[in-house]
């Protein structure tokens, strides 16, 4: 377990076959059960997996945002964790051709496995309110690995000073030829970027975050409305979908 800072941990978890005979990965979610005082578990986005032995691994990068995830913070090395997963369906990267990637805030990590390990040519836009959330543990990760990290901050103080739909707009402006803009972070974020990559004809997936209880799709805590009028569980037929789906004005 390490802080980056006061509200923001990365933990490293033994998870067993998950990756290796599950196939757990970044971008899907795994269902933490956070004290017993706690009756809804917690999805935590997976930043990152790895084969390993004796067990495989899954960094979980998260804010402290109730006493959930409080609870969460304190675990100490050894504690075992009552874990559902892997559940939610990843960005759909098997297409050959280059890759826009746009995380916002804690919308970031989940983009971290893609930015390091995908095959094909990528490029990432990273935003944060400030540079103090912009941590380099994470940050440099995209650096060392993607083509190009530009770097986006609300109030200006590293890199492009506004919202990330901005660099994404004069990115695709430029002519790259991207296969699709993979996104993830807050919903007006979401929504912008997705209103940019449909100006230039561009695909884009998004990765939803909406309040959950059982993971599973049985109850409809995280249902979100489509275009077509139908409702799907971030869940279960997320978190990652097609933003041309989306019903943004809903």
């Amino acid at each position: 377990m390490t802080q980056l800072d006061a509200d923001t941990w990365w933990m490293v978890l033994d998870v067993g076959r998950l990756v290796l005979k599950h196939g757990l990965c970044g971008g899907q979610f795994l269902h933490i059960k956070c004290g017993d005082g706690q009756l809804l578990r917690r999805p935590i986005s997976v930043a990152r997996t790895q084969w390993d032995e004796p067990e495989d691994t899954a960094a979980l990068i998260f804010e402290i945002r109730g006493e959930g995830t409080r609870w969460l913070s304190q675990r100490k090395v050894g504690d075992k964790l009552d874990v559902l997963g892997p559940l939610g369906n990843g960005f759909d990267v098997a297409q050959e051709g280059r890759y826009l990637l746009v995380g916002g805030g804690i919308g970031v990590p989940p983009l971290m496995e893609i930015g390091e390990l995908l095959k094909w040519p990528r490029t990432a836009v990273l935003g944060f309110r400030t540079k103090a959330k912009a941590f380099p543990a994470i940050v440099s990760r995209f650096e060392e690995h993607c083509e190009q990290t530009y770097i986006c901050t609300d109030d200006g103080t590293l890199g492009r000073h506004g919202f990330v739909d901005g660099q994404v707009r004069d990115i695709l402006a430029r002519g790259n030829n991207f296969t699709s803009v993979l996104a993830c972070g807050p919903k007006p974020m979401l929504k912008n970027v997705a209103k940019a990559a449909a100006e230039f004809g561009v695909p884009c997936q998004v990765s939803m975050e909406e309040r959950m209880a059982c993971g599973v799709g049985a109850c409809l805590g995280c249902a979100v409305r489509m275009k077509d009028g139908t409702m799907k569980h971030v869940c279960k037929d997320g978190p990652v979908f097609d933003a041309g789906e989306v019903d943004w004005d809903a």
